[in-house]
């Protein structure tokens, strides 16, 4: 085949049974996560809200598209409420037409990044009891993520604890805009915790924070927060390799949600070189990073990097290793993904089945 653009596929109808690795589902009305918490902080969160690191309690710093923060504007359930809080239109407009056999849980609601720890703890509670309430007890087909704490260690142990033998769930969800970087060895207990029990850490990219996107502060423009999520996950993989939390936690699987994927390659490359260089700063550092990585790390697909020719993306995607890419869509947010249109590269069927379906499967455990 030459070099030249390839052209776009038509839609392929897939009948692989994909597995959905980034899915956020909503509360129905601003109030519906107060039924989880206790009566004390029930309380608390009506008086004095959940405070957190964005300025303007309630909104993004970036409203994205609108109306509806970001989604799509076919999202919006009959019966009412936001997009993603309706699991009936749910099932209708994404599970069932698309022959999604698994969907895995991406919550957006506040808790790990509530500035008030203890309030952040009891949130997270509510947010894992609302998953199995309203989306996995009813719909087994949906798979939540453990909610914690991650600034408080002892009560993210706690959860995780008491989740990781509900098959509920499938992983343990930490925002990457963390108070230190992600590789200190505050964060280590729930790695080892993570890495004991099998559970991957997902990470999903955040669009408020305690610190910016940026080494300098806020963006002025929303596409530069968009593209920038790359940024904050990218500094995750940099510091878990060298801070050698892989190499302490060989088993321990990250999953980088909604940051893209193509920028891997290039930062492996420049993570090696650097190793190579000055690897006697960090002994505890054994292999080359790009091992590490190729090995302990695995990437979402949504947003998918569109190069004009897209054997530049075959190429990349071959250097990562097709096996460590897995689907997603982003519902319901405007930059969806719908499986059929999504993915232009001219894959084989065991590389297109790997990343639509069977990577997943096995990363997530899933029978």
């Amino acid at each position: 085949m030459s070099d030249a653009v390839l052209e776009r596929e038509t839609a392929q109808e897939t009948k692989l049974g994909i597995v959905d690795c980034d899915i956020h589902p909503a509360v129905s009305t601003p109030d519906e996560l107060l039924g989880f918490l206790p009566q004390r902080w029930r309380s608390h969160v009506k008086d004095y809200g959940t405070r957190s690191a964005n300025p303007l309690v309630g909104t993004l710093p970036y409203p994205r598209m609108t109306p509806g923060g970001g989604m799509r504007r076919d999202a919006w359930p009959p019966s009412g409420g936001p997009p993603a809080s309706d699991l009936a239109f749910m099932r209708e407009q994404l599970l069932d037409p698309l022959d999604i056999e698994y969907g895995i849980l991406q919550p957006l609601a506040a808790g790990s990044s509530t500035l008030n720890q203890e309030l952040g703890a009891a949130m997270c509670t509510a947010i894992n009891d609302w998953q199995i309430d309203k989306w996995t007890g009813p719909e087994p087909r949906l798979k939540g993520s453990i909610c914690v704490t991650q600034e408080d260690t002892t009560a993210a142990l706690a959860e995780i604890e008491a989740r990781a033998a509900d098959k509920s769930f499938v992983q343990i969800a930490i925002p990457p805009r963390t108070i230190e970087p992600a590789g200190r060895r505050r964060y280590w207990p729930i790695y080892e915790a993570a890495e004991h029990h099998g559970l991957p850490v997902g990470m999903h990219s955040a669009a408020a924070g305690v610190h910016t996107n940026s080494g300098t502060g806020w963006f002025s423009f929303y596409i530069e927060e968009h593209y920038a999520f790359a940024h904050s996950l990218q500094t995750v993989l940099t510091s878990m390799v060298f801070e050698g939390v892989f190499e302490r936690f060989p088993k321990l699987k990250l999953v980088v949600v909604e940051g893209g994927f193509a920028w891997a390659a290039p930062l492996a490359w420049r993570l090696d070189r650097e190793w190579r260089r000055m690897r006697s700063e960090v002994p505890h550092v054994k292999r080359p990073p790009s091992e590490y990585i190729r090995e302990n790390v695995w990437f979402t697909t949504q947003p998918i990097e569109e190069p004009e020719n897209n054997r530049h993306l075959l190429d990349t995607l071959r250097w990562m290793g097709t096996d460590r890419l897995m689907f997603s869509t982003d519902y319901p947010h405007w930059d969806f993904d719908d499986p059929r249109y999504a993915f232009k590269v001219p894959l084989t069927p065991a590389e297109r089945a790997a990343i639509f379906r069977d990577n997943a499967r096995q990363v997530y455990r899933l029978a």
